[in-house]
């Protein structure tokens, strides 16, 4: 499974079929000395549901936000449970 990363769209896809698994995020505004990132919806199709296609587009965005150095919030209940 292949997960892309689009920051024009702000958002990492898996592409499934005809459709697209997805983690939307924004980008924040520098506070507090460093900029951040907010994780805000992940989307499965619910044919595909219960694969692991929401953990890995996690994973990577998780480790996106790391290597930028941003400060990591989330909007979104399924991110919240990786942090």
């Amino acid at each position: 499974m292949e997960v892309q990363h689009n920051p024009d769209k702000q958002c990492f896809t898996i592409e499934l079929n005809h459709t697209s698994a997805v983690l939307e995020y924004n980008l924040l505004p520098e506070q507090d000395g460093g900029k951040g990132v907010d994780f805000r919806r992940t989307y499965v199709p619910s044919e595909f549901r219960g694969q692991g296609h929401a953990e890995a587009l996690v994973k990577q965005g998780l480790n996106w936000a790391k290597q930028q150095g941003l400060k990591v919030q989330a909007s979104c209940w399924y991110v919240r449970r990786f942090l």
